[in-house]
């Protein structure tokens, strides 16, 4: 896959609020009840993540969740990392 340009992912963002690229990544913080929420997002994620072949950076802080996606393997932003923002989105 390769990488999506700047400009391009800059316009892709208006599909996706929240979300916002920081050096080179797709990044946005969810905010849920609790912790157990927060882990329940997560675990639902994980699944989407794994089925995709994409593995998400995610940092758990009691009911904060962020996310972190970038493909390594291609250098940098590309289709799997809005598709799995849009789908992050969806289960939150």
């Amino acid at each position: 896959m390769c990488p999506i340009p700047l400009v391009e992912a800059e316009a892709r963002l208006r599909n996706l609020p929240g979300w916002k690229i920081e050096a080179n990544e797709l990044v946005k913080t969810f905010a849920f009840r609790d912790f157990r929420a927060s882990l329940r997002f997560v675990n639902a994620l994980g699944e989407l993540a794994e089925e995709a072949g994409h593995h998400p950076d995610i940092d758990v802080r009691y009911n904060k969740v962020r996310l972190a996606l970038t493909t390594h393997d291609d250098g940098g932003l590309t289709e799997k990392d809005f598709s799995l923002a849009s789908q992050a989105d969806g289960i939150a």
